[in-house]
């Protein structure tokens, strides 16, 4: 019994390790000119404005308005102006993002 608690717990504990890093938030996409100020439903045509003229992507923490900047610009392409939830590992004020949502 004993090995098979110890066993359980070393396989709990490579979960958590693997896991580190990776974090699941709710917030926008948006310009990096504007950041925070940014971070709202009414700012999504000036957000996409600025993105398709070249301005890079940010992901605003809906919870603090942490801006992070996002490494994979490719993964948030197409959602600027968009409340998502990101799920990536955060290194800093930097993003990569693993998989966003609607």
């Amino acid at each position: 019994m004993k090995k098979i608690s110890v066993l359980v717990m070393l396989v709990a504990l490579v979960a958590g390790v693997a896991l580190a890093g990776h974090h699941a938030k709710v917030g926008w996409i948006v310009d990096a000119k504007c950041g925070a100020n940014g971070a709202k439903e009414s700012h999504a045509g000036c957000a996409k404005g600025c993105a398709d003229s070249g301005q890079p992507l940010v992901f605003v923490n809906d919870s603090d308005k942490s801006v992070y900047k996002i490494h994979n610009q490719d993964a948030a392409k197409g959602h600027a102006g968009h409340k998502v939830t990101v799920t990536g590992k955060i290194d800093g004020d930097s993003i990569h993002i693993d998989s966003l949502k609607m």
